[in-house]
């Protein structure tokens, strides 16, 4: 029980840290037209699985990130939690980041890839 309502708050902490310093400042950017300053995530998604930004709504790509970048971070904390020395707790949280992030991202792409937003169906 404690460990849900661990990740629970963490999931809540981390959700709220990221709208509020990462997700309303890329909206901004966004209505200011200032294009050369994307995510990271949204420069992923572009670059890896061929997103086309023209025919999706940002503002809602940009809440997607930031909702799957909070839930990637709250399982790893989780998951880190779970072991007891220190030289495992890095290598089970580093190899868990770089795991969860490819496998949300690949189901954002697939996702977006269902509502046809993909430039000439690639890969």
């Amino acid at each position: 029980m404690e460990e849900l309502l661990l990740f629970i708050m963490s999931y809540v902490l981390i959700f709220v840290l990221y709208q509020l310093f990462i997700v309303i400042p890329a909206k901004k950017r966004n209505n200011k037209k200032k294009s050369n300053k994307e995510l990271l995530e949204i420069k992923y998604l572009k670059v890896k699985y061929n997103l086309d930004l023209k025919r999706i709504n940002y503002n809602q790509l940009v809440q997607i990130c930031g909702i799957v970048s909070s839930l990637d971070i709250s399982i790893a904390v989780y998951l880190v939690t779970l072991v007891k020395s220190l030289f495992l707790e890095i290598l089970v949280g580093f190899i868990s980041v770089f795991f969860l992030i490819f496998i949300s991202y690949y189901l954002v792409y697939l996702f977006y890839k269902r509502k046809g937003m993909i430039k000439n169906g690639k890969n």
